[in-house]
């Protein structure tokens, strides 16, 4: 299934968090940090402004973004965890 947000909306795949620390020490998944970059899965259709016109995205599908902690709304489509945030909680996006 395939899922596409509205308005300024963007829904992200979070990458997998680091299993292990740089000494080798295995993380149990309690102790694991919550991903903070992901790819751009889809886009919605750009944000409205109050003449009725929308502003494209700056990211678009396919690009690797970092966001902060604790951004978006966790969803499970097809068992896998996707994050629906605002465009605006994304930070950067890697080149």
């Amino acid at each position: 299934m395939k899922v596409v947000p509205l308005g300024d909306k963007v829904a992200v795949k979070p990458l997998d968090a680091d299993e292990t620390t740089s000494g080798g020490v295995v993380l149990p998944d309690s102790t694991r940090e919550r991903p903070q970059q992901g790819r751009v899965l889809s886009v919605g259709d750009g944000r409205l402004l109050p003449d009725g016109t929308r502003i494209d995205h700056q990211v678009s599908e396919g690009d690797r973004v970092l966001f902060s902690r604790y951004a978006g709304a966790e969803v499970l489509v097809d068992d896998e965890e996707v994050l629906i945030m605002n465009e605006e909680e994304i930070l950067a996006v890697f080149g």
